[in-house]
């Protein structure tokens, strides 16, 4: 049956290498879980690769006696150690409250903004439609960076803005509710673990102490390997990441 939505797309090849990426999100190794391998790859192939990250990643911590601003300066550092494993060229942070993002136009100009500043081929994010989602920087941010794209790619969205609109070739969602695209990782996995392992602070929170031994950093390993064979599932790549496709 042919998808009356032409923003949707049929499952389709991997992308070419980007000559331009984008990734939008809401914190630091957010984009790492959701698109680390994709992007190193690209990277190595020399597209050029800018990770944004919305939030100041503040209150990514268990520990309620740890110091919220040590902590941003902290995820900070890790995210510019996480970029240079990926290969990415530049880092950006809007330093938005973590757990506080709402979605406003504020947040709407301030990405088409980056998104006309970046000129991305290929824009990813969050998939704010997935279903139960919980964190609301997460929705926040992918409801953002969609709308953005919109707005970036029409000259009339902000016409004050003294950049020029700019139309991505695709947007990739991950973490997408009803994947339809998906990305080989196979010879990037180890990057992938490699930036992920670099954000130490989230040990604790969602990488199961993976610093503390060796035994839990491979079982850290396996849990991460074994999404990415799920998602490579009824393909030939070994390992992927999943994404919902866009046609901007």
């Amino acid at each position: 049956m042919t998808n009356i939505y032409s923003e949707i797309r049929e499952a389709a090849e991997p992308l070419g290498i980007p000559g331009r990426a984008l990734a939008i999100g809401a914190h630091p190794d957010d984009i790492e879980f959701g698109a680390g391998g994709t992007l190193a790859r690209w990277a190595a192939a020399g597209c050029h690769v800018t990770m944004l990250v919305v939030t100041d990643g503040s209150k990514g911590s268990w520990d309620p006696n740890v110091d919220p601003v040590e902590l941003a300066d902290r995820r900070t550092a890790e995210q510019a150690e996480a970029a240079a494993a990926l290969g990415a060229a530049e880092v950006v942070q809007l330093d938005y409250v973590d757990g506080e993002l709402e979605y406003s136009m504020e947040l709407r100009r301030r990405l088409c903004e980056q998104i006309r500043l970046a000129q991305p081929d290929v824009l990813l994010s969050h998939d704010p439609w997935k279903r139960y989602q919980i964190h609301p920087d997460h929705r926040a941010t992918g409801l953002g960076a969609t709308d953005a794209m919109v707005a970036a790619r029409d000259p009339l969205f902000f016409p004050d803005m003294d950049v020029a609109p700019h139309r991505p070739e695709a947007m990739l969602l991950w973490a997408a509710d009803e994947p339809d695209h998906w990305e080989p990782i196979a010879e990037t996995f180890s990057t992938k673990l490699t930036a992920l392992l670099c954000h130490s602070s989230q040990g604790e929170t969602t990488m199961g102490d993976a610093q503390a031994n060796d035994d839990a950093r491979d079982s850290f390993e396996a849990k991460i390997r074994a999404w990415a064979e799920r998602n490579a599932a009824g393909t030939d790549f070994g390992l992927a990441e999943a994404f919902k496709r866009l046609t901007p």
